[in-house]
């Protein structure tokens, strides 16, 4: 079964009414031979927060150095993102082998009028990849409720009720009291129930659970949490302590709200391990979680909250407070679900100066203008509608000053809309013969006759991105009306679904796409403006004379350490180390990448002293040599050392594992070098499955990316580096070398380091590998690297002006 034809099976049960009880997922995991025994369970239910509170568990259980899964729900542009593994969605493969495995079964359910419901065949899909994967401990957020939800089919290890408010009340309870009686039947069996609730509902929640472990601000309370308010525009100091432990950290989540279910998260991973304070805080520092007051930018400040219950606005109102007195204006864009009560939302939070209703692009979407007149009824001085999340937030950002507040609230679908803004890539696909053309169009899920009729289409200029249902229907429209061609995924048009679109045209045809994309609605003019900047059309970039601007860089290693792969020891004394700097100058090297600890297969992590006192002393020596400087390293506490001895540029080959290091490099305004890593330092035989290897390494670079961004880097700063040799095979290298130029996408200059790895053991340079780091260099140099990082200075550099030579010769002297 192909992927498309997975996914539109998955969509066509949500025809099927939800029903309450565990039997048909039972049912359906028997068919499967209960692939999900063996595995560990934490459930985590409740009215508000439970889902940032999986993901906190999630993170502090995967930093104590388990296999962790994570299942929640909705999800924000593909179904997969409910469905996690160490991080990382469930790859296309799995989800249409399981789709293939199931659709008899459900069939036949189907025919009797039992069928399972689109939520049971997902929990059995996560259930059965968790198993598959074989991992240790899988977290799940209850759908609706507790006893009758779908998740509960498991016997959990650990489970939690974070809050309990009004809501489902024609299914799960009228009352508070009934309410939370239903959700406590997560508890497990065989230990207390965390929970952060209070009142009635914790009083029905004990008589329901029996021993529960309580989480609050009052000293009687089991989990104490303090917290501390912001420390920085994305961060919040949180303080917990319990029986024998205490923590404090930052949690990429603000609001009071956030750091309870901190508390919940710690006591849940704590009953599942036994992991250390030191562990419990960097997982909580590490829990990012989209839509969930994600500050997206500063001047304006830009929020993204999916809060969509007047509850969850009460709560976001007490964390809008915390800005109080930072700024002027305060801009709101709100699109809902039609069965909210918008009334009550309006009236928790604060009184906007500026408030733009629009409708999100799904059919139980409320109208923008009824969304309107609740905020004209509860005081806003200045209420407009637009018809799509992202038009409202071009209009808010376009009317807002650099001292302002800029919210998108009301729903998660609404806040997932907005937040395309910064994760939509424009993937630029190069296009050399029919072969090309073909794996272009399955990687965007067209159908096989799609495949067969738009190959010999594909010429010129090719783009790959993913758009609204509504907005690939304008597109395809306006391309054929201009001559060129665009092929749309085979999954079914689901409104709420985001689909794969191919465009396909010369460049004079892309520009006039542009112009009439110019002040159409549903946020086309959006997408037209990121059209012209994947394509270069009338764009310009910032320059801050950074040496990759203009030609590609050549980063020369200087490895300091006596364990290093290729030349280790070689340059571990500061006098061997400064005289080999001397040579790469000389030689004409750009950057000089200085690391002080080593991430081969098998390499021993040293200390922070250690590692600076490795790389400083050679940093300081040589910092006025004619080149960049830059520093090799996965701690913070290094790179900040380092920056201060003279250094320019972080290179963070673990992708950002420290969650301090983006914050340095915002405070130093350093470029900073972002690497897809699996693992680092590397351990050999990882068996990682790509569907497509660039492409799923660019949507993972793009959270980090966000994340760096979102610290107060630009992306002109922002460097990305796909990681070969981190996590992929051989093939997989060759893979990303050869399609360099894609990772354009992602806005962001390009590092390529490939020296001397073993990946060209694939073509026969087993021992010295110069030659074929070299061909590789003018691979990489030839597809839009802006850096390529070497052993081999001279030589390479050599490969870089020839690539510069075929392209621009009369840019050289004879």
């Amino acid at each position: 079964m192909d992927y498309h034809e997975a996914a539109n099976f998955l969509f066509d049960l949500r025809r099927f009414r939800p029903k309450p009880g565990t039997e048909s997922t039972a049912q359906l995991l028997a068919h499967l031979d209960d692939p999900h025994e063996g595995v560990e369970y934490v459930q985590v239910a409740g009215s508000n927060g439970k889902g940032s509170t999986a993901r906190m568990t999630e993170r502090a259980l995967r930093e104590a150095g388990l296999d962790v899964g994570l299942y929640t729900s909705p999800h924000f542009d593909d179904v997969r993102e409910r469905i996690r593994v160490n991080g990382r969605k469930i790859p296309k493969s799995a989800l249409a082998a399981y789709a293939d495995s199931v659709r008899g079964y459900v069939t036949d359910r189907a025919a009797d009028g039992e069928a399972p419901t689109f939520f049971e065949v997902m929990t059995g899909l996560a259930l059965w990849h968790f198993g598959r994967e074989d991992v240790d401990v899988a977290v799940l957020e209850v759908g609706i409720g507790g006893k009758y939800d779908a998740t509960s089919v498991v016997n959990p290890v650990a489970s939690a009720v974070t809050s309990v408010t009004l809501e489902h009340t024609g299914i799960i309870g009228e009352t508070i009291e009934e309410i939370a009686r239903d959700k406590a039947h997560v508890a497990p069996a065989d230990a207390p129930l965390v929970t952060a609730t209070t009142g009635e509902a914790l009083d029905a929640v004990r008589a329901q659970a029996g021993e529960v472990r309580t989480v609050g601000e009052t000293d009687d309370a089991d989990v104490r949490v303090e917290y501390g308010g912001r420390t920085n525009h994305t961060e919040a100091a949180v303080s917990l302590a319990g029986d024998g432990w205490n923590v404090e950290t930052e949690i990429p989540l603000l609001g009071e709200y956030q750091a309870r279910n901190a508390g919940v998260a710690a006591a849940l991973a704590r009953q599942v391990t036994d992991l250390s304070e030191t562990e419990l805080a960097r997982g909580l520092r590490k829990a990012d979680w989209p839509g969930r007051f994600e500050v997206m930018g500063r001047d304006p400040v830009v929020v993204l909250d999916g809060a969509h219950n007047p509850g969850a606005c009460e709560a976001l109102a007490e964390t809008l407070a915390e800005f109080d007195g930072e700024i002027d204006d305060f801009h709101l864009v709100f699109g809902a679900m039609h069965d909210k009560d918008l009334r009550g939302m309006a009236e928790a939070l604060p009184t906007p100066d500026r408030v733009v209703a629009c409708q999100p692009n799904l059919d139980r979407a409320e109208d923008e203008a009824v969304v309107a007149r609740a905020f004209e009824e509860s005081g806003a001085d200045e209420v407009l509608t637009r018809n799509s999340v992202e038009g409202a937030l071009e209009n808010a950002l376009d009317a807002a000053s650099e001292d302002d507040l800029v919210l998108v609230a009301g729903s998660l679908f609404a806040v997932a809309e907005a937040r395309s803004r910064w994760t939509r890539a424009e993937i630029p696909k190069r296009i050399r013969n029919l072969d090309d053309a073909r794996d272009a169009l399955d990687g965007a899920d067209v159908t096989d006759p799609g495949v067969w009729r738009m190959r010999g289409k594909a010429v010129h200029r090719v783009l790959k991105t993913r758009v609204q249902v509504r907005q690939a229907r304008y597109l395809k429209e306006e391309m054929l009306s201009l001559g060129g061609e665009c092929a749309v995924s085979g999954v079914n048009e689901q409104d709420e679904e985001n689909v794969d679109v191919v465009l396909m045209g010369t460049l004079a045809q892309f520009k006039r796409l542009a112009a009439k994309l110019d002040d159409q609605p549903y946020g086309l003019s959006v997408f037209a403006d990121e059209l012209r900047e994947a394509l270069g059309i009338r764009t310009e970039t910032e320059r801050r004379g950074y040496p990759w601007e203009d030609a590609t860089a050549v980063m020369g290693i200087l490895n300091v350490t006596p364990d290093s792969f290729h030349d280790g020891g070689r340059y571990e004394a500061v006098e061997d180390a400064v005289a080999r700097a001397e040579q790469m100058v000389e030689a004409g090297v750009d950057i000089i990448d200085v690391g002080g600890e080593s991430t081969r297969p098998g390499a021993d992590e040293i200390s922070v002293e250690e590692e600076i006192e490795r790389v400083v002393p050679v940093i300081e020596r040589i910092a006025d040599l004619d080149a960049v400087l830059s520093i090799d390293t996965r701690k913070a506490a290094v790179g900040r050392a380092a920056l201060e001895a003279g250094a320019d540029v972080l290179n963070d080959v673990s992708g950002l594992e420290d969650p301090e290091m983006r914050f340095v490099a915002a405070e130093y305004d350093a470029p900073l070098v972002v690497m897809h890593s699996i693992d680092a330092p590397v351990v050999p035989d990882r068996d990682v499955e790509y569907d497509d290897v660039v492409e799923d390494v660019i949507d993972e670079l793009e959270e980090q990316v966000l994340l760096a961004e979102k610290a107060g880097l630009d992306r002109e700063q922002i460097i990305v580096d796909p990681g070969l040799g981190f996590g992929k095979s051989m093939r997989e290298n060759f893979e990303l070398l050869g399609r360099t130029d894609e990772f354009h996408a992602l806005e962001c200059p390009v590092l390529v380091g490939h020296s001397h790895k073993s990946m060209f053991g694939l073509v026969g340079a087993d021992d010295d590998r110069t030659a074929a780091t070299v061909a590789g260099t003018a691979i990489a140099a030839e597809r839009g690297a802006d850096i390529v990082r070497v052993h081999d200075v001279e030589e390479n550099v050599e490969a870089v002006r020839a690539v510069e030579a075929a392209d621009k010769p009369e840019a050289f002297e004879e």
